[in-house]
């Protein structure tokens, strides 16, 4: 294989930091990170580069050693949540990723997928607070109670309710409380979120159960997320409202947007089939072009004009009958659709014509069967219904794909000889089974072969004993096929002779693929040959997503390397879309009533199609907005959790003394806020809260300033500070106030004496004293009571006898988890504060600008409280060890 001259060009727009747009859809999902890792491997070692994978379910050694490889190949959310995991790591053995310095160049994959669609999606890593459980199944009864236009109002594009006054008046009825928003009985919240999952959160659109869960489905590709949940407790809503159990309440503990992780990267590009339509917004927000590269092959696909309906039963009728007209010319056929509910209607209507099909969509019968499934699409008569196609990461290949359908002939012939276990899915016996496809005819030596690989299985099954699970047996087959690839026949040939004695099963399989892969070749060239004459693929969109974007990944299913194709899309005035954004269609449904009575007849007209075109438009600007207010409200965020997290990793991975260094820094700091809060450089010391500071001080420290400090008082502190000889006269390495305690004499050495010395040197050059008459003395005040606590602190810790190695632990430790829990709490609260940012505007306020304000007070005393709570904990723990040991274990 070699590189077609635009992919050559597509490279060079990657390293150049682009986004390339090639009409070639592929995304990102385990199993194609796995297929491009295994396809391009050979090439990449050959060069001298390792490459890793990383996939779902992988323990912390396997991604360790594969996010060290010079090549990586993973899809994002395993990415972002080894990211958000390094950084709630407890120590520096548990970190994967290549730290301090992870990221250096990204190629992101679907790059319109990942960063604008699900740009509005952060990644969330949750712990759990289940004292609110019991709340959400009644607050799904009052739900029930309540009537849409009488209690409450929907506003359907941005997913809000709002209560009425009956509404409120009813629900506090119901609940028997006085005020929904009691402080001390919170409702208002749970029985929201109870109204917006009757509302927006449509099982078998957003959701499906299954084993008693409710299943979220990625909006975009149709999927199943099994390990993901909604936040803010719209999840448990869901399940109260379905009658299944309540997981616990989520508290957030780390959260990431996709725009903020990619952003850490210095080099990033990436590549889609279609970029050119959000050019502005790549441009906006990453500074990255969009570079559109010729196809390899001219494009002969034709794009029929949209059809408008007036109703959507006549929109699904027509596309039925459109369905059947194509089935009876023998062309394969492609439907798009936007919910597992619609291709199940359709579906529905389809089987009552006796028409077979293949449905994919997120339901697990359909699921395990997807890879088989596309495989087949381009063939004879095959007819699927699919819901969104974005990363299904397989080309519908005219005929059939000739690899897929040989490895599915050898599974049917020999994996129930290897395993007793039958995949656990849900079969659907009433859907139509490809019965009119025609066989493929495999010549005599395949058979020989399939029949000598049957008798292997047998012998292997029940001679050696192995009785494998059906998934060990699938991936024996995949193994196998990948040795086909990896060596020729003669190699094939000489390793079975070698195993002769052990039953040789792997080899023979990879001899005998090879052999049916050259029928499947000849009987999908043949067939490919006749459907192209047909016409090709014909691709039909049952409606129009928020995105044209979405609309062509679904059109370059046709038309793939130069082969003929159609696409058709069919809009019905009730669909979702336009009732969502309010849109008025009352003018289409006049238009339209004009030209026809029947409800079923599509119109094609060109002022029709330019008005739909136009509110898609709309639909693309509002969701802009949105993300672009996300990526500014997470850029107030992503300042603060950079430095939050820069801190982490310099204490999980720093040196001992590098860690020692950050507690001398966080007393300094901490003395530095009781100082400048009791003391005015521009006022003469007599008018200074010195009792005020001094019992401060004493309190920070704890018991070990007791003794050192015992009757010491504001006066005895004026005293000495009048007494100060001229700053040009003092020895700053031996300082100390007059008649006022000395500082443990422990710094000595050089290292001790130079950490000193700066601390000085940063007290007199930082900005944090005002210019005044007694900035100097503020100054040496700082430095003094800075000495004390640290060479108390320092003192305290040699005499607690501890080794070395353990007290460095505990430091560690306590710094870790101070920040972790109070990072926690500040996270909860920006999230509060975005939403109450919002309500400002009414007072013609900048939401954002309000944020930011408010945001970077929150984390200031965010840090302040982190540094205190630190120091306290550490002179605590060593001044009574014994004592605080459940500070270190909790």
């Amino acid at each position: 294989m070699r590189h077609f001259d635009v992919q050559i060009i597509g490279g060079a727009v990657l390293h150049d930091g682009s986004i390339a747009e090639m009409k070639t859809v592929v995304t990102v999902n385990d199993y194609l990170a796995q297929r491009d890792a295994e396809w391009m491997e050979r090439v990449h070692r050959f060069l001298g580069l390792s490459v890793g994978l990383i996939q779902r379910g992988m323990i912390p050694e396997e991604r360790r050693s594969n996010y060290r490889c010079d090549i990586t190949y993973t899809n994002n959310s395993e990415l972002g949540f080894d990211y958000l995991r390094d950084n709630l790591a407890a120590n520096s053995e548990q970190l994967v990723m290549r730290w301090p310095k992870p990221f250096h160049f990204a190629i992101v994959d679907e790059v319109d997928s990942v960063l604008i669609d699900e740009g509005r999606n952060p990644l969330l890593i949750s712990g759990e607070a289940s004292k609110d459980v019991a709340r959400y199944p009644v607050a799904a009864k009052v739900a029930e109670l309540l009537v849409q236009g009488l209690h409450y109002t929907v506003e359907l594009k941005n997913n809000s309710v709002e209560l009425t006054e009956e509404g409120i008046a009813l629900a506090e009825m119901a609940l028997e409380t006085n005020d929904l928003w009691d402080e001390n009985d919170p409702w208002a919240r749970f029985v929201m979120n109870a109204l917006k999952a009757k509302e927006f959160y449509r099982r078998d659109v957003q959701y499906i159960v299954r084993n008693g869960k409710a299943l979220i489905i990625n909006e975009l590709t149709g999927r199943v997320e099994e390990k993901r949940r909604w936040s803010e407790g719209i999840h448990q809503a869901v399940e109260a409202k379905e009658g299944l159990k309540i997981q616990a309440d989520s508290v957030v503990v780390a959260q990431i947007t996709y725009q903020s992780l990619f952003k850490l990267y210095p080099k990033l590009s990436g590549m889609t089939g279609t970029a050119k339509t959000e050019e502005k917004e790549f441009l906006k927000m990453f500074q990255m072009p969009v570079i559109e590269v010729p196809t390899n092959l001219p494009n002969i696909r034709v794009d029929l004009p949209i059809q408008s309906f007036a109703t959507a039963r006549g929109k699904w009728e027509y596309a039925r009958q459109e369905v059947e007209s194509m089935f009876r010319l023998g062309r394969p056929v492609l439907v798009g659709s936007t919910s597992v509910e619609n291709s199940e209607y359709l579906s529905d209507l389809l089987k009552q014509q006796g028409i077979p099909h293949n449905v994919l969509n997120a339901r697990p019968k359909y699921a395990a069967r997807e890879a088989e499934t596309v495989a087949q699409a381009g063939r004879k008569y095959a007819i699927t219904i699919s819901t969104n196609m974005a990363g299904r990461g397989t080309d519908i290949i005219l005929g059939g794909n000739p690899k897929m359908l040989a490895k599915k002939i050898i599974e049917d012939r020999l994996l129930l000889l290897l395993t007793r276990e039958a995949l656990n899915v849900e079969v659907d016996d009433k859907t139509s089974s490809p019965k009119v496809l025609s066989e493929i005819k495999l010549g005599s030596s395949s058979l020989a072969l399939l029949a000598k690989a049957a008798l292997l299985a047998k012998y292997v099954g029940k001679a050696e004993g192995k009785s494998w699970t059906y998934q060990e047996a699938k991936s024996f087959f995949s193994e196998s096929v990948e040795m086909s690839q990896s060596m020729n026949l003669k190699e094939l040939q000489k390793l079975i002779d070698k195993q002769s004695a052990m039953y040789p099963l792997g080899p023979t399989v990879a001899l005998t693929y090879l052999s049916v892969l050259k029928d499947c070749e000849v009987h999908c060239s043949n067939e490919g040959s006749e459907v192209k004459r047909l016409g090709g693929l014909h691709v039909i969109g049952t409606s129009l997503h928020e995105s044209r974007r979405i609309d062509n990944q679904l059109r370059g299913r046709a038309g793939r390397q130069g082969d003929p194709g159609s696409t058709r899309f069919m809009v019905s005035l009730q669909d979702e879309m336009f009732q969502k954004f309010s849109f008025d269609t009352s003018w289409a449904v006049d238009l339209i009533s004009r030209i026809t009575n029947d409800e079923d007849m599509p119109i094609e007209g060109d002022a029709i199609v330019r008005q739909l075109l136009g509110l898609q438009i709309s639909a693309e600007k509002y969701y802009f907005g949105i993300r672009k207010s996300l990526v500014e409200f997470d850029e107030v965020l992503e300042v603060q959790r950079k430095h939050v997290y820069d801190l982490r990793q310099s204490i999980l991975t720093g040196a001992n003394e590098s860690c020692s260094q950050q507690i001398f820094q966080y007393m300094q700091a901490v003395v530095d806020e009781i100082i400048f809060g009791n003391v005015d450089p521009l006022k003469h010391p007599r008018y200074w809260s010195l009792d005020k500071l001094l019992k401060e001080f004493i309190a920070i420290a704890g018991k070990i300033l007791d003794d050192l400090f015992a009757g010491i008082s504001g006066d005895t502190l004026l005293k000495s500070i009048e007494e100060l000889p001229e700053l040009n006269s003092i020895d700053i390495n031996n300082f100390y106030f007059p008649d006022l305690p000395k500082p443990p004499n422990l710094f000595r050495g050089i290292r001790r004496k130079s950490s000193s010395l700066k601390r000085w040197l940063a007290i007199c050059s930082d900005d944090l004293t005002k210019n005044g008459r007694y900035r100097a003395t503020t100054n040496l005040l700082r430095k003094y009571l800075g000495d004390i606590l640290i060479a108390s602190y320092l003192n305290v810790v040699q005499e607690s006898r501890y080794d070395d190695v353990y007290m460095k632990e505990v430091e560690r430790a306590v710094l870790v988890k101070t920040l972790d829990c109070f990072w926690r709490d500040h996270l909860i609260n920006m999230n509060r504060l975005s939403s109450a940012v919002n309500v400002r505007s009414f007072g013609h306020r900048n939401p954002l600008e309000e944020y930011k304000i408010d945001g970077c007070r929150f984390f200031i005393s965010m840090l302040s409280a982190t540094r205190r709570l630190t120091v306290e904990s550490l002179v605590q723990y060593w001044s009574s060890p014994m004592e605080s040991q459940e500070l270190f274990l909790s």
